[in-house]
């Protein structure tokens, strides 16, 4: 169900009554408090601060009654003076413990910000390759700034908002009692009319809120794939920009309008509120003024409830709908929470083993694996906190297994080159990310001399693998930077040492800022094949025992391809090697040729006897490499 957006605001009645009403359980609740009572110093600074600013805006009218009914007729100019004092004395220390409250409030606030965004950002660093693959990037943005705001503002803003009305009421019930039961009561009469339309509303606004945070989310994706490098090339190079500038302009206006929607309904609100507390206000006025004329009250009596009727109806409206207030101001820490619940597909076992020396035997045990399953942000979009996204009859949707790779068994000795050849789709970078655990297989088991990576530390087996990828990517940073990425504590001689053995020294050497050099975003002011001997030397500097390439040297000129070619030979030596081939002389450096198609393994052995046996490799060797020794087999960017 979608906002109805005609018929004007109240056409949110007809979508709300579709929808369940908004819930506070107490699970979510004390989630939520865990957050603020890591803050308990200043939690109660600001409740204390509450309670004396409550107590001190509680004396004006007081003061006011005693200058009308006493003083003045008294003619008492101390009484007048001290009167005046009090009335100068009251907002200055309002204004004091207003800043005490203010400090203390936004110090909770920040810390929750901080605490919320670094539990996001530590859940989404683990979760796996699929995630991100199936998650556009402006909504994870989204989540970190947007809804981790929201959420801290639920707590110092709606808490705190709750607390002073609740304080306040009470506090000024008690003191309009004291001076006149009778007129206190006729003001309580409409408190009915504020419970029904303030509930209302409140509904309303809550289903306005989710849909301001799912619209800016999508705003703010679409603005992160445009805006960025590759996007903003793709827009130019396709002539799209007009496209792309009415793409932006819908899903602003959905933004502007759903804002347009909210301040009219909450407009409309305060309309109401306005005409409800006039009426109160009339009828105590009138009641009022006939006990003055009757010499049942006084003049000052009726001037201070007046002053208090001002101050009832606004936190009396805010504690009627508390309930549908607060749980509207909890949509953002809902939103943050469906992301924290999110499992993690790659886990650390409890008895998970450090690597403390490898030799580099690797070996793949009857590997099934399939993308199904992987899935995004969009899988856990549910109106309300606590539910999974369901379809029509109610039964969650699961995509049918597309497998990618099928019982694949091999094994890479200690030092040896295996080659990973086969069509586009064969399945053999699928293969490539088992092996550092970028994935998990599904079925059977990936073992590094004999250990099934599942046991393994992430952190040990990060550092005994060295991966190369056809994509290169490369931080807005200095050369340094991103070289130092594999080793922090690299030496200035270390990198020099490494950038001559991928062949980058002497084209660094040549910039006029070296190795301080800033690279632009992903690496965009160097050429192609200078991002890929970056990427060489940055693995060099990591020393891994194991190393996986992709070799990315179809699309480059013969210098640059030479080149890289020589640094990948020099780096392979002495480590096991797990290469996905595109040139024939890597193939032909192979101790062995793994042959894949449509997720299997179907042929394995050396380039003669893979000739021989006139298959798939003979085939793509006829097609793609008969006299050209250059050429690529299965060169697609993105091979599986």
């Amino acid at each position: 169900m979608h906002i109805i957006h005609g018929g004007g605001w109240w056409s949110y009645v007809r979508y709300d009554e579709d929808q369940d009403r908004p819930q506070l359980n107490r699970t979510l609740l004390r989630r939520v408090l865990t957050y603020g009572l890591a803050y308990k110093k200043e939690m109660a600074i600001v409740l204390v601060t509450i309670f004396i600013i409550s107590l001190l805006s509680l004396l004006p009218p007081l003061l006011i009654g005693d200058l009308i009914d006493n003083a003045i007729p008294n003619k008492d100019l101390g009484r007048v003076t001290a009167l005046g004092i009090g009335m100068v004395l009251v907002p200055l220390l309002n204004g004091g413990f207003g800043v005490l409250q203010r400090w203390a409030s936004a110090t909770i606030g920040e810390g929750i910000i901080f605490d919320l965004r670094r539990q996001l950002f530590g859940h989404l660093q683990r979760m796996s390759l699929g995630f991100f693959t199936a998650t556009r990037t402006g909504e994870l943005m989204s989540r970190l700034n947007n809804d981790v705001v929201g959420a801290q503002q639920a707590v110092t803003g709606t808490f705190v908002t709750l607390a002073a009305n609740l304080v306040s009421v009470t506090a000024t019930l008690i003191v309009m009692a004291l001076l006149e039961w009778r007129l206190t009561l006729l003001a309580l009469i409409i408190l009915p009319v504020f419970v029904v339309v303030s509930r209302r509303v409140g509904r309303m606004l809550r289903v306005v809120r989710r849909q301001q945070l799912e619209q800016n989310a999508e705003m703010n994706a679409l603005m992160q794939e445009t805006l960025g490098v590759s996007g903003a090339l793709l827009v130019k190079l396709f002539g799209r920009t007009t496209y792309e500038d009415q793409r932006f302009q819908d899903r602003a206006a959905e933004v502007r309008d759903l804002g347009v929607r909210q301040a009219t309904i909450g407009r409309w609100f305060f309309m109401a509120l306005g005409v409800m507390s006039a009426l109160g206000t009339a009828i105590v006025f009138w009641i009022g003024a006939n006990l003055v004329i009757n010499d049942d009250i006084t003049v000052g009596v009726i001037v201070s409830l007046s002053f208090y009727l001002n101050n009832l109806y606004g936190p009396l409206s805010g504690l009627t709908n508390a309930r549908v207030e607060f749980a509207t101001s909890l949509v953002s820490f809902e939103r943050v929470f469906e992301v924290l619940d999110m499992e993690h597909d790659i886990v650390e076992s409890e008895q998970a083993i450090d690597l403390e020396s490898v030799d580099g035997n690797v070996e793949f045990d009857e590997v099934w694996f399939s993308y199904a399953g992987h899935l995004g942000l969009q899988a856990i979009r549910r109106y309300g906190w606590g539910g999974v996204t369901e379809g029509d009859d109610g039964a969650a949707t699961v995509e049918p297994h597309t497998w990618a790779l099928e019982g694949v068994s091999f094994s890479v000795n200690p030092g040896e080159l295996v080659a990973l050849v086969g069509p586009s789709g064969a399945g053999k970078t699928t293969s490539t990310y088992l092996v550092p655990r970028i994935y998990d297989a599904d079925r059977g088991a990936v073992r590094i001399d004999g250990h099934d990576i599942r046991e393994v530390r992430l952190e040990a087996l990060a550092k005994s693998i060295g991966v190369v990828t056809q994509e290169t990517y490369l931080f807005h940073d200095t050369i340094a930077a991103n070289l130092r990425y594999a080793n922090q504590n690299a030496t200035d001689e270390e990198l020099r040492i490494a950038a001559a053995t991928a062949n980058i020294d002497e084209l660094i050497d040549g910039l006029p800022d070296g190795y301080e050099t800033v690279v632009g975003e992903r690496g965009y002011r160097l050429s192609g094949g200078e991002k890929q001997r970056i990427a060489i030397a940055r693995v060099i500097l990591k020393d891994p025992r194991i190393l996986i390439l992709d070799e990315a040297t179809s699309h480059l000129d013969a210098h640059a391809e030479a080149l890289i070619q020589e640094a990948l030979e020099r780096v392979m030596e002495g480590r096991t090697s797990l290469v996905i081939a595109h040139r024939l002389s890597t193939i032909l450096a192979a101790d062995r040729i793994l042959v894949m198609d449509g997720g299997k393994l179907v042929e394995s052995g050396s380039h003669d006897e893979l000739l021989s046996a006139d298959g798939l490799y003979a085939s793509l060797y006829r097609t793609q490499f008969a006299g050209e020794g250059t050429a690529t087999v299965g060169n697609s960017p993105q091979s599986r």
